[in-house]
């Protein structure tokens, strides 16, 4: 039994950020936090306005970040068994896709504040009424704009070989 019977079931925390990762474990009865990782990583500049990160890397940094809290755990007498909970932030919009079968990403994650669809996003927006734009938004909680998933993923079907074969 965990010395922390106390603090209640633990609950950890996956912050899978823009520019690092960290896992936190927090005890649920007072909301200290008992122990935590960080890893930070880097972003990949292909081009003015792209803005990538290699999937392997992100999921690699959470790993290392959970099993370095998981050490810290033993160290202090925490038994990892009064984990009861885990939730999970990420990066906003950046989008990561996946081979279904293999799980090896297809192309690197595209960061949320990456612009170069703007393109498309000025297409889409010349070619609509604002209250077909405002629709959209209503719907899926987004304007359109190069933040937007729907439009990366567009932009990954045109210009991303393994992608466009996975579709």
């Amino acid at each position: 039994m965990s010395e922390f019977k106390d603090f209640g079931p633990l609950v950890g925390a996956i912050d899978q950020g823009t520019s690092s990762s960290r896992f936190l474990l927090f005890a649920s009865n007072t909301a200290e936090l008992l122990a935590f990782h960080q890893v930070e990583f880097q972003s990949i500049y292909p081009k003015e306005g792209w803005v990538e990160q290699d999937p392997k890397t992100l999921l690699s940094s959470v790993y290392q970040c959970m099993e370095q809290t998981l050490q810290s755990c033993k160290e202090l007498n925490i038994n990892p068994t009064d984990i009861k909970a885990v939730g999970i932030t990420n990066q906003r919009e950046t989008t990561v896709v996946w081979d279904k079968v293999t799980g090896e990403p297809l192309h690197n994650a595209i960061v949320w504040l990456d612009t170069r669809t703007k393109s498309t996003v000025d297409k889409i927006v010349s070619k609509n009424s604002k209250s077909t734009l405002e629709n959209v938004r209503s719907i899926c909680g987004l304007p359109v704009n190069t933040y937007f998933s729907a439009v990366k993923l567009r932009w990954l079907i045109d210009n991303s070989e393994p992608v466009r074969k996975a579709v």
